[in-house]
């Protein structure tokens, strides 16, 4: 296989994968899962590249990925199951690309959708992941948990890892703009976490004006 000469982010997911295989993609996407230190959406079309040039096997790769997403989701799973929904998103609000908000439009979607939130929850960005909470809180069977958890995340990584393999030989053109693809992710990044910041500020003027209002 030709190296793709990839740096950055993507040059350092593309090592992990080269270097542990299709295990390395389900490490990848577990990380992913628990806390996104690179979105799915590069890891596994750049997964499903290195398939279509003999590196890894695809059907391997959909399973580790698939796997992966599952060993995330139960790790959150349990999380709220043991803490409770309140303490655990007190907890996990403070890690950085991650707000209240965002877990409190979760546990909203898994009350108003019941068990069909973790199937097509799988699916949609900034639900994947944290609707493993309001689920273990609730203390979903983990049996049906796991079900809609490895339903879900197969579709939606089968997709990702697909596109990247039909990409085949015209992978060698993002290679060549790898440099601008890492740009444009630290710059969503970036992005995200002032939004984030500035979305905190603005909740914390807002108590603080109903506070005053109050005494």
């Amino acid at each position: 296989m030709t190296p793709l000469e990839l740096t950055g982010l993507l040059g350092w997911a593309e090592r992990v994968i080269t270097a542990l295989g299709e295990w390395g993609v389900g490490l990848l996407v577990l990380l992913e899962t628990v806390f996104p230190p690179l979105p799915s959406e590069v890891i596994l079309p750049l997964a499903g590249f290195l398939t279509s040039q003999g590196a890894i096997n695809l059907p391997l790769v959909v399973l580790a990925a698939t796997l992966g997403a599952w060993a995330g989701a139960l790790l959150l799973y349990g999380l709220g199951a043991r803490l409770g929904l309140e303490r655990a998103v007190r907890l996990l609000a403070r890690l950085p690309l991650v707000d209240r908000e965002d877990f409190e439009r979760a546990a909203a979607w898994f009350e108003r959708h019941g068990r069909s939130s973790i199937f097509f929850g799988r699916l949609i960005p900034g639900v994947r992941s944290l609707i493993s909470l309001p689920a273990g809180a609730a203390r979903m069977p983990l049996v049906t948990f796991s079900v809609f958890t490895l339903a879900g995340s197969g579709v939606w990584n089968a997709l990702l890892i697909g596109a990247g393999a039909a990409l085949g030989g015209s992978y060698g053109t993002v290679a060549r703009y790898a440099d601008l693809l890492n740009y444009l992710v630290y710059a969503a990044i970036a992005a995200l976490v002032a939004w984030l910041v500035v979305r905190r500020v603005r909740r914390g003027r807002a108590g603080a004006g109903q506070r005053a209002q109050e005494g």
